[in-house]
């Protein structure tokens, strides 16, 4: 009797620690809100004579019977237990059991175990915590990236010369050298003919 409780005291301190291959529930976390219900459902690898539902409490530490349901449909509840809190479906087409809690409150917080009994010995699943809150938390929002924008090439236009002001010094440059060398050839060609004049009126006279 002190081993049974002992395993019992381990299952409910170390969680893991009672895994079996035999059961195994889902949900393994249930959050759910006030006055709602849920569902607990232990799935088995073999029929079994029944199946026992309790409840661990860790702020008060309190390990609660809750009720037990054979194939047959006979249900017996622990002391103190509201029938109309909780209910048992069985599905024996698929080995599982399926736990309902009805009218959900605070009071219904705690880590809920199916158990089977098998050789003397209890077999605990892997347990459902249940929390119950006054109102659900909303879903994190989702944010999407910003669309994808293919990137816009710019294409460099030179600037235009500035037409009001003044040319540029490429053109004007060379405009300078073609007047100054004009204006030398000019000088040139006067000063010659000032020459062949005074050689005309020299010989002229002469005569």
């Amino acid at each position: 009797m002190a081993r049974r409780w002992l395993r019992l005291y381990l299952c409910l301190q170390l969680p893991g620690f009672c895994v079996s291959l035999l059961l195994f529930q889902t949900p393994g976390h249930i959050l759910a809100q006030t006055n709602n219900r849920t569902e607990i459902i232990c799935h088995m690898k073999k029929d079994q004579f029944g199946v026992y539902w309790y409840r661990w409490n860790q702020e008060t530490q309190l390990f609660q019977f809750l009720v037990f349901s054979n194939p047959l449909g006979k249900t017996t509840y622990g002391t103190n237990v509201n029938k109309e809190k909780f209910s048992i479906y069985g599905r024996s087409s698929q080995n599982s059991y399926s736990l309902q809690i009805h009218h959900l409150q605070a009071s219904d917080n705690g880590t809920y175990y199916c158990t089977i009994s098998q050789s003397s010995e209890l077999i605990f699943g892997n347990g459902t915590r249940l929390s119950v809150v006054d109102v659900l938390p909303l879903p994190p929002k989702s944010t999407r990236a910003p669309p994808f924008k293919k990137p816009t090439r710019y294409i460099t236009k030179s600037k235009p010369a500035d037409t009001k002001g003044g040319c540029s010094p490429f053109v004007w440059v060379p405009l300078a050298t073609c007047a100054l060398t004009l204006l030398l050839c000019l000088a040139a060609t006067s000063h010659r003919f000032h020459r062949l004049r005074r050689r005309l009126w020299l010989h002229v006279h002469r005569q």
